[in-house]
């Protein structure tokens, strides 16, 4: 199965990235499938986030001969194209553009990959109509009209997924989606998430908490000083042994209706 596999949304061999004068990410071989439901784990500063900006086509591999990036069965992309094909929830709460605009127009943002509805976009009936569906599949109806600046941190994470999948539900990537949520709204939030990896949208997850991985989610990995140190089943790689190595402290793990705890 080669990376030109219409099934195969990503496909990376032998990437290196630097940021600034530092080599991040080493030696990164990875294929994801199209709906595939995936946690990267790691403690903070393996690369997680590079590893994502790599597939959005934020940052670049360094040119070697081995080297091979492929997303979508393509080699090359318009990264206007491309971010209309890949829902991205970044860890960060919106910007201030974003934080002066109602929910809809929150969503309808996601058409053109821009902070706000500027006065050179138009805004079609179809994507109106696509925006009023996830606005429904997401549960932000209600704060449809409500001014995102005026949010909770919960409300503002839902509107962003909703921007995400406006253009497109084939895959999801958030990059540590509970950051800056109470309990209630984590618990939202992954309610949330189950309910699309349960109508077939790809979910690729970057976390430091355990808790934050579905049990939809049945591929996990592992990533450790920029390089992926183990890619396999959940349920072979959700042990108190290898998550006390990887994250180099002693971790007690318990399992309750599909969710892991860690201590």
């Amino acid at each position: 199965m080669g990376p030109s596999d219409p099934e195969i949304f990503l496909s990376l061999e032998h990437v290196n990235v630097a940021r600034g004068e530092n080599v991040v990410l080493h030696d990164i071989n990875l294929s994801v499938r199209k709906g595939e439901h995936i946690a990267i784990l790691g403690p903070n500063g393996c690369g997680k986030s590079t590893l994502i900006k790599t597939m959005t086509c934020e940052c670049y591999p360094i040119a070697t001969p081995e080297t091979r990036v492929s997303i979508f069965g393509r080699e090359r992309w318009d990264l206007t194209e491309l971010k209309k094909r890949l829902g991205v929830v970044s860890a960060e709460l919106p910007g201030k553009p974003t934080l002066g605009i109602s929910g809809r127009e929150a969503v309808l943002t996601g058409f053109f990959s821009s902070s706000t509805i500027w006065p050179n976009l138009t805004v079609t009936s179809e994507m109106r109509d696509r925006a009023e569906e996830v606005l429904g599949i997401v549960d932000a109806m209600g704060i449809a009209e409500k001014p995102v600046g005026e949010m909770s941190a919960g409300q503002q994470r839902r509107v962003m997924i909703g921007r995400a999948l406006a253009a497109s539900s084939e895959m999801l990537l958030l990059d540590e989606p509970s950051n800056a949520l109470d309990l209630s709204a984590q618990r939202d939030l992954r309610e949330l998430l189950r309910g699309l990896a349960q109508q077939g949208t790809g979910i690729l997850l970057i976390t430091h908490h355990i808790a934050d991985i579905l049990p939809e989610i049945d591929r996990v990995l592992m990533m450790r000083e920029g390089r992926i140190v183990a890619d396999g089943l959940k349920t072979e790689l959700l042990t108190a042994g290898r998550l006390s190595e990887l994250f180099g402290t002693d971790v007690r793990l318990s399992e309750r209706e599909g969710f892991y705890h860690a201590w």
